[in-house]
């Protein structure tokens, strides 16, 4: 957790630019805008919508909301933080979706919502975590989701899939 402390504020908190240097993703794919807190196996993180995001165009015409797919990459990319943070070569390895159970949409995310994030841990090892995700807007809770994430070999699992 050494490069991940160094990042983390006071309360665990990590800004957009350091989240970015923890995780491999990027605007327009990128569903973290800040780390409210870390530590003890739970973060909690903030997505703020603007209303302008390319999925509001199409998703639903006339009445958008942000795709539930969306809003689960939001709690995996949350997750893919926190296990990281309990790696200490994070930097060597992926961290991928390996099973997604038990999701559940409770309510619509609209335009201009803060989606709150709370991820905690409930188990990991060398090779994998298990974690159970929730999204809130507000304190309505609007998605659930219980991940389990593949830890890999960087170097390994990119060069078995490129040329």
């Amino acid at each position: 957790m050494s490069q991940i402390n160094e990042l983390m504020k006071e309360k665990g908190e990590i800004d957009k630019p350091d989240i970015k240097k923890i995780i491999p993703y990027d605007e327009p794919f990128l569903f973290i805008d800040k780390v409210t807190s870390l530590g003890n196996g739970k973060i909690t993180a903030i997505k703020d919508l603007s209303g302008k995001e390319d999925f509001f165009k199409g998703h639903f015409v006339g009445f958008p909301i942000m795709p539930g797919a969306l809003t689960v990459e939001g709690i995996g990319q949350a997750a893919t933080l926190l296990v990281r943070s309990n790696i200490p070569n994070h930097e060597e390895k992926d961290i991928l979706a390996y099973r997604l159970k038990e999701v559940k949409f409770t309510a619509p995310i609209l335009p201009n919502n803060q989606i709150r994030f709370e991820v905690s841990l409930i188990a990991q090892d060398e090779k994998g975590a298990i974690l159970q995700g929730k999204a809130y807007v507000k304190e309505n809770l609007v998605a659930e989701a219980l991940l389990m994430l593949a830890i890999v070999s960087k170097t390994e699992f990119r060069a078995k899939f490129t040329k």
